[in-house]
C-alpha cells in the first residue's frame, strides 16, 4: 500500500491510497466465505459454493463491492497511522480506481486536530474579586437559617405577607377546566414567588373560606405557556413564627451551644464559599487570557457537530426537565433565534478551543491521570447528573466513555500548571494565593462536549 496526504487547509487534510490487489486476497476470502453462508446453489451444500460459481450466479462485483467495504476502513487507518495524524470525525472517502486483479485506489478527505503552539504563558495577569464576608452577609445567612425553623399556628384573620395558607386552586382554559389543573390542599407561602404569577396578590385579604379569581399564563402541564382563568379558594390561614435568635436556638440549628459559634461558623462557610467562587474566576480569566494567546484554527465540521450537541443537550435534558420548549425559553430569555444561534455558535468555539488548547499543554507538560482523580472526577459527573456512583460508572464503562472522563482531568490539570504560573491579583490589589484551595481544577469551556456525552450515555444506558 502507498499513501500520500495532501493539506486541504490547516483542520483538513485528503489521504490518496493505492493498494496493491494482492492485498484484498484476505478480504476477498471473507468475502466469499459471507456470501456462501448467504445464498443456496442447487447441487452444493450451504457453504460450500465454489467461488467461481458465486461469479457466475451473483456477479464478480458484488464479491469485490463486499471485499472493498470490508478492506476500507483498514486501508484509512494505515494511511493515517503512516502518516501520524490526529484525525477528527468520519472520512469522507472516494474510491477512484477499481480494476479487478490490478488495484484499488481511493481518496479520504477528513478533518485533523490542528498544529498548535502554545507560546509562554507566565506572563498571564488577571483580577478576581476579593473575599469579603461583611457582618449583613453572616445575619443573612443566619436569618435564612431561622427561616427553616419557624413554626406556622392556624390564625383567624385575613392572610398577609408571609403567612401560609393552604388553598384549592382550578384552572381554565377557553372556559374548560383542565384535567390536570384541579389541585386542593397546597400549602403555599405568600411571597415566595413559588407558584402563580399574580397569586399573591389574590390571596392576601382573604380569610379562611374566602375565594378569588385571576388570570394567570401557566408554567406547566398540559396547558403551559397559556392564558388560564385561576380560581383559588383559602381554607386555612397560618402565621409562621420565628425562633427567637439565642443559644438555645443555636443548639436546635446546628451542632453548636451558642448563637455566637454558630455566627462564627456562618462567617467561616461563607469565606470558603466565597474563596472557592474566587478560585473558579480566576480559572475562567486566566484561561480566556491564554486563548486570546493561541491562535486556533477551529474545523467546520467539528463545530457543526458541537452547536447541535450543544442545542440537544438544552432543548432535551435541561429545558424538557423544565417542561419548556425552545421558543418559549427564548421568550423567558428575551433573545432572537438569531441571538441564540450566534451566542451557541460563540460558545461552541470557545469550547472547541479550550479543548485543543489544553489537549496540547496535557501533551507539553506531559500530565497524566490516577485512578484516584478519575474516580473522584466520575463521582462529581455522577453528581451532577442525579445518579449513583456505581450507576453512572458502569454506564460510563459499558458506553466507551471513560477516555472522555479522562479528557476532562487532564485538561482540568493542563488549566491548573496556567493558573499556577499566572498573577492573580483581587480587586484590594492583594495577590491571591490559589495553593489552599482543595477543590477540583476544571477546564470551565473545555467540557462542554465531552462531559455531555459522558452523562448522555450515561442516562441512556440507565434508561435502557
Amino acid at each position: 500500500m502507498k499513501s500520500a496526504v495532501e493539506t486541504l487547509n490547516p483542520t483538513r487534510v485528503r489521504l490518496t491510497v493505492e493498494v496493491p490487489f494482492e492485498e484484498l486476497k484476505d478480504s476477498l476470502d471473507a468475502a466469499y466465505k459471507k456470501i456462501n453462508q448467504q445464498v443456496t446453489v442447487k447441487g452444493f451444500r450451504k457453504g460450500k459454493v465454489p467461488a467461481r460459481v458465486i461469479d457466475q450466479r451473483f456477479g464478480r462485483g458484488a464479491v469485490l463491492e463486499e471485499a472493498v467495504n470490508d478492506a476500507l476502513p483498514k486501508f484509512y487507518t494505515d494511511a493515517v497511522n503512516e502518516a501520524e495524524l490526529n484525525v477528527l470525525g468520519q472520512p469522507e472517502v472516494d474510491i477512484t480506481e477499481l480494476k479487478d486483479g490490478e488495484t484499488l485506489n481511493f481518496t479520504a478527505e477528513v478533518d485533523i486536530r490542528p498544529s498548535i503552539e502554545i507560546p509562554d504563558f507566565s506572563g498571564i495577569e488577571v483580577e478576581v474579586d476579593a473575599v469579603e464576608v461583611t457582618d449583613e452577609d453572616v445575619a443573612k445567612a443566619v436569618e435564612e437559617l431561622r427561616e427553616r425553623f419557624a413554626s406556622t399556628s392556624p390564625v383567624e384573620r385575613a392572610a398577609e405577607d408571609g403567612d401560609v395558607v393552604t388553598i384549592d386552586l382550578e384552572a381554565k382554559v377557553d372556559g374548560e377546566v383542565l384535567e390536570d389543573g384541579v389541585a386542593d390542599g397546597v400549602s403555599y407561602t405568600i411571597g415566595s414567588g413559588e407558584l402563580l404569577d399574580g397569586i399573591d396578590d389574590a390571596v392576601k385579604g382573604l380569610e379562611a373560606g374566602g375565594e378569588a379569581t385571576f388570570t394567570s399564563e401557566l408554567k406547566g402541564g398540559s396547558a403551559a405557556g397559556k392564558e388560564a382563568e385561576v380560581t383559588v379558594k383559602v381554607t386555612q390561614v397560618a402565621a409562621r413564627e420565628l425562633p427567637e435568635l439565642d443559644d438555645e436556638f443555636a443548639q436546635l440549628a446546628s451542632e453548636f451551644d451558642t448563637i455566637e459559634e454558630l455566627r462564627a461558623d456562618s462567617r467561616k462557610r461563607l469565606e470558603n464559599m466565597k474563596q472557592y467562587d474566587q478560585a473558579t474566576q480566576a480559572q475562567e480569566r486566566v484561561l480566556e487570557k491564554l486563548l486570546e494567546l493561541v491562535e486556533v484554527p477551529v474545523p467546520e465540521k467539528l463545530l457543526e457537530d458541537e452547536v447541535n450537541t450543544r442545542k440537544h443537550n438544552l432543548e432535551h435534558h435541561q429545558l424538557g426537565q423544565m417542561g419548556l420548549d425552545l421558543a418559549k425559553y427564548l421568550e423567558i430569555q428575551g433573545k432572537s433565534e438569531e441571538e441564540f444561534e450566534a451566542e451557541t455558535r460563540e460558545a461552541a468555539v470557545k469550547g472547541i478551543k479550550t479543548q485543543f488548547v489544553l489537549d496540547e499543554l496535557v501533551k507539553q507538560e506531559k500530565l497524566n491521570v490516577n485512578q484516584e482523580e478519575l474516580t473522584e472526577h466520575l463521582m462529581r459527573r455522577a453528581a451532577s447528573s442525579g445518579m449513583s456512583p456505581d450507576q453512572f460508572a458502569q454506564a460510563v464503562v459499558e458506553g466507551g466513555q471513560v477516555p472522555l472522563l479522562v479528557g476532562e482531568v487532564a485538561r482540568g490539570k493542563a488549566l491548573a500548571v496556567v493558573v499556577e504560573k499566572a498573577t492573580v491579583k483581587d480587586t484590594n490589589g492583594e495577590v491571591v494565593d490559589l495553593d489552599d484551595e482543595d477543590e477540583e481544577t476544571e477546564a470551565p469551556e473545555a467540557e462542554a462536549t465531552d462531559s455531555a456525552e459522558a452523562t448522555e450515555s450515561a442516562e441512556e444506558k440507565t434508561e435502557g
